[in-house]
């Protein structure tokens, strides 16, 4: 399974790439953008191939802090006097926020994964709370992508307009979360800290020899030369297009990371890569280098906070973490109350049509409840702008195809934003193309118009194994998908080949179409192929760069709200109940043996359109079907080898 691995002392911190992502990125060749610098000193392209990207063509949505009217302040005081006991705590607190392992871009109150939803919203109303005296935060261990670190960092610069202290402790300091912890005013590390500022790699790892000894033969069709998914299966090293497109993965990278902390420690960009490459692994180094601030344990620093804040040693410091702070409303603060509203809806996860047995709550998107969703939206006359927020790598074509036409419909009725995530590439890109307008970060993996498609010939293993099936069939194609322990008839092959293509296709053709694209430039962009945002968007698949902020400017632009006027976001993606999760729960206990009755027959007679081997998804844009209970078990023998 393809990853990128980042070292952080003694620890590795790996980024899956996702099926429709893994070795299908973009490589940089001579001349092929130009960049300008903004007043942040964010780069950003301005043309690619002769295109112009215009970057000021919509609102930045770029935060603004504005201070309370006495008035204001008055009624925020009143609120937060009668508001519920689980909501209150003592003025002057400190906001102690730790970031560590997984971040979902779901809202969720009832898991260990932290949420982005919530971490945003935290920073926001720590601004304008004044009971808030600043923000402690701990960077430990992440495990999120790109997009989400670029949305977390938008928000601690946009903390700190307010005037309030933000200080980052960073007991791990890996490339992540000194990315992160590089914004806050201050940074500490304990004298131990595991320092991991070595740099960046990726890596493939290719199954074709384990087949070849097990007797497996992987039969895959590919349409467009950058779809390597199937590379895995079929080949024991990487194609020249897969290492391009893993070496341009890592030059985005690495050149974000350089830029933005560069800028943020006032450094050159060549001393700070020099620093990288001395292989520096001890605290004391970075303090030198002025990359923190001091060197001071976690007691220590909360001693410098008492200090700052006036509170006796003797005291305890007052402080309110991330859950109980979670609870605040916006309301209670003043940052709701407008008529105008504006929907959220989160797709996030890989693409299913149906929910299945064994999903957990929200662990992916639905087909059929995201549509419910966005056919109540469009009838309701209380929205007046729709924002999808995407975090997904694909899946079921069909699935993606049903809700592009809900979205599509929905965007004639009312404006319809798409904002990405960490990755919307695939199925993920096909929702996206149905919005009005498509806002991703700079590091967001999306794109990946193309097909990957495929069965195992199973039949050296059968062999091997004394295993036997027989098919009695009518109809000249009806073992086509059924046949596993034997190849592709030549006319089989042929027929095979030719659905793949028609939809590729029919993909490339709607992204054109949605897009308002030739077909002929559509294909310069597709061919399986993966873009980071920011080239993306210099190619027309993308409208604008930035997070969610940028999103709902964009959306007020187009629904015809002044920019200045204040919106109440409304999300109507809310995490799933404890009685709802519990009964869940249940349900796969009591049912566990007809659950898996029903998932091997759905293995074996379902459109699925995905598979998963030792973590690889074959993606597959059209119904096919090859496993069986016998292939089930034999990926569970490689998921060990």
């Amino acid at each position: 399974m393809s990853k990128l691995l980042f070292r952080c002392g003694r620890h590795l911190t790996s980024l899956p790439l996702d099926h429709s992502l893994r070795g299908r990125l973009y490589i940089h060749t001579p001349n092929f953008r130009v960049f300008s610098a903004d007043a942040n000193g964010e780069t950003k392209p301005d043309t690619i191939n002769g295109s112009a990207y215009d970057d000021g063509k919509y609102p930045t949505g770029d935060f603004v802090y504005r201070p309370r009217t006495a008035w204001e302040d008055f009624m925020v005081k009143t609120r937060l006097f009668f508001a519920l006991p689980w909501r209150r705590f003592q003025s002057g607190s400190v906001l102690k926020l730790v970031l560590r392992g997984e971040i979902t871009d779901q809202l969720r109150s009832f898991s260990r994964a932290l949420s982005l939803p919530q971490i945003c919203g935290n920073f926001e109303k720590a601004a304008y709370d004044p009971r808030v005296a600043g923000i402690y935060l701990h960077i430990d261990n992440l495990s999120c992508g790109w997009g989400k670190l670029d949305e977390i960092r938008r928000h601690i610069l946009d903390f700190k307009k307010s005037g309030k202290f933000i200080i980052g402790y960073v007991p791990t300091c890996g490339v992540k979360e000194y990315y992160i912890g590089s914004a806050c005013e201050e940074l500490y590390a304990p004298p131990n800290a595991y320092v991991g500022l070595y740099g960046f790699l990726v890596q493939a790892s290719f199954l074709s020899g384990v087949f070849e000894k097990i007797g497996v033969e992987p039969q895959v069709e590919r349409v467009g030369k950058y779809k390597s998914a199937g590379d895995q299966l079929t080949r024991k090293s990487m194609s020249d297009e897969n290492r391009e497109m893993l070496a341009s993965l890592l030059d985005n990278i690495y050149r974000n990371w350089l830029e933005k902390i560069s800028l943020a420690k006032g450094k050159q960009k060549e001393d700070i890569e020099n620093f990288i490459n001395e292989g520096a692994h001890q605290v004391e180094g970075m303090k030198k280098e002025g990359l923190i601030t001091d060197i001071k344990y976690d007691d220590e620093v909360m001693d410098l906070l008492r200090t700052r804040l006036g509170i006796p040693h003797t005291k305890l410091l007052p402080t309110v973490g991330y859950r109980k702070y979670c609870n605040v409303r916006r309301s209670t603060l003043g940052l709701t109350g407008s008529k105008d509203l504006i929907a959220i809806i989160r797709a996030s996860g890989s693409i299913s049509r149906t929910p299945g047995r064994f999903n957990a709550p929200s662990s992916r998107i639905i087909a059929e409840q995201f549509i419910q969703k966005i056919r109540r939206v469009k009838v309701s006359k209380k929205y007046k702008a729709v924002i999808i927020r995407i975090d997904s790598p694909g899946g079921d074509a069909l699935a993606s195809d049903l809700m592009w036409r809900e979205i599509k419909l929905l965007a004639a009725a009312k404006p319809v934003i798409a904002s990405m995530s960490d990755v919307a590439a695939s199925g993920g890109y096909y929702m996206a193309m149905a919005a009005n307008a498509i806002v991703a970060e700079k590091l967001t993996l999306t794109g990946s118009i193309g097909v990957v498609t495929g069965k195992f010939n199973l039949g050296k293993l059968y062999e091997y194994i004394g295993y036997n099936k027989e098919i009695i069939s009518r109809g000249k194609y009806a073992e086509i998908f059924a046949a596993e322990h034997r190849p592709f008839r030549a006319d089989e092959a042929e027929l095979f080949s030719k659905r793949a293509h028609d939809m590729y296709k029919q993909f490339r053709d709607k992204a054109a179409s949605s897009r308002s694209m030739t077909v002929d430039k559509m294909e310069q962009a597709a061919q399986g192929r993966v873009w980071v945002g920011e080239d993306a968007a210099s190619l027309g698949l993308v409208d604008a760069i930035g997070g969610l902020s940028r999103a709902i400017a964009i959306a007020k632009q187009k629904a015809n709200i002044p920019l200045e006027r204040q919106v109440t976001v409304v999300e109507l993606s809310q995490p799933p109940s404890p009685l709802e999760m519990l009964s869940g729960m249940g349900d796969t206990f009591v049912e566990a043996n007809e659950a898996v009755k029903d998932l091997i027959h759905e293995m074996e007679s379902s459109d699925a359109i995905q598979a998963r081997m030792d973590g690889i998804l074959v993606e597959k844009f059209e119904g096919v079907s090859y496993s069986n209970s016998v292939l089930s078990l034999l990926k569970d023998y490689l998921k060990i080898l």
